[in-house]
């Protein structure tokens, strides 16, 4: 099981979601969990000012960015729509 950290700026962008947003990141977060690469995800690795992150779906509008800390362990840095990557 991966363990995952948040960043601040995770923190404070998930508590303006909406609640059904908020449930299906948790969801996702479980698939995550388990299998960072599971292919309901769409894992990808990033690029340009963002190539050591990654980033997968929560829903077709929204992502969470994130990078890998260790083999186990994930900080999540934020999460949002598609803004998120400029």
């Amino acid at each position: 099981m991966i363990a995952i950290r948040v960043s601040s700026k995770f923190e404070r962008q998930y508590k303006k979601l909406s609640n059904n947003i908020k449930n299906v990141a948790k969801n996702k977060e479980r698939i995550f969990r388990i299998n960072p690469f599971d292919p309901r995800l769409d894992t990808h690795k990033l690029h340009g000012k963002d190539k050591d992150m990654w980033s997968f779906s929560v829903t077709r509008s929204y992502r969470i960015k994130f990078i890998f800390l260790a083999k186990v362990s994930i900080l999540f840095l934020e999460i949002g729509t598609h803004d998120i990557y400029k």
